[in-house]
């Protein structure tokens, strides 16, 4: 089965496809950011998508294992990406007993669920003691500005950097992190060719339903891991959001 066989959702990210370029390298950055965290470790990907992610994780980690709700998903990742093992799971009743894992991972999922304080509980429960949680989510502050309501309509709710840091501690984690993603000197450039925002250009011409233009397909096709910058600075401003914390 091709990656180009699942459905394009628009909430699924899928590599090698020149359009969604700009989102894959957006998540990959940060399961990039996490591959130190995961050496030798039993890892969980809760939300675990296409499957890219997980078996990024896989080339470092003692073992991955990769849980999607979607019945096609889960059978996509089986076949495509070997070294992870997956299975078709509800995230907020994980299917792993307690204290078994060194870290769960769940990148942009968080915002998808109705109940993210049992999913947290939940994550907690299946790691031992000084096992890690890294959890990215888009900033509600700049994702949605304004609003409590997410513009996006597969999310149930955002959140804001304060708001994120206190779920996770409300669920018993300790040694919280926050890091924000923010684009890089290339694609603030990048930024300014396209009217001041990549992002809102994409989405224009996703809305209007037509061909991309050449120039924009072209700088959306050559966007890098590198373009993105992981920083504790100004996480108001950020695009997305990463938190880290430990099981005591």
């Amino acid at each position: 089965m091709s990656t180009s066989s699942l459905p394009l959702t628009g909430e699924r990210t899928v590599p090698g496809i020149p359009e969604e370029n700009y989102w894959f390298r957006r998540h990959e950055a940060v399961y990039a950011a996490l591959v130190p965290q995961c050496s030798g470790a039993t890892v969980l990907e809760a939300g675990c998508g296409e499957g890219y992610g997980a078996d990024l994780l896989a080339g470092v980690a003692d073992r991955v294992l990769g849980l999607d709700y979607d019945a096609l998903t889960a059978a996509h990742v089986a076949r495509r990406y070997p070294r992870v093992g997956v299975a078709r799971a509800n995230l907020v009743a994980l299917p792993v007993p307690d204290a078994r894992l060194d870290a769960v991972v769940s990148l942009q999922v968080v915002e998808h669920l109705w109940d993210q304080g049992l999913f947290l509980r939940e994550c907690r429960r299946v790691l031992r003691p000084g096992g890690r949680i890294m959890v990215s989510t888009p900033n509600r502050l700049t994702f949605s500005p304004g609003r409590d309501t997410p513009l996006n309509p597969f999310h149930t709710r955002e959140l804001s950097p304060d708001e994120l840091a206190g779920l996770v501690c409300a669920a018993g984690f300790t040694d919280v992190e926050l890091l924000g993603l923010h684009h890089g000197p290339r694609l603030r450039a990048l930024d300014a060719r396209h009217g001041g925002s990549l992002v809102d250009a994409q989405v224009a011409v996703a809305l209007a339903g037509g061909a991309w233009p050449a120039d924009l397909l072209a700088d959306v096709a050559s966007v890098r891991v590198d373009d993105f910058l992981l920083t504790p600075d100004d996480l108001d401003a950020s695009l997305d959001l990463l938190v880290t914390a430990s099981r005591p």
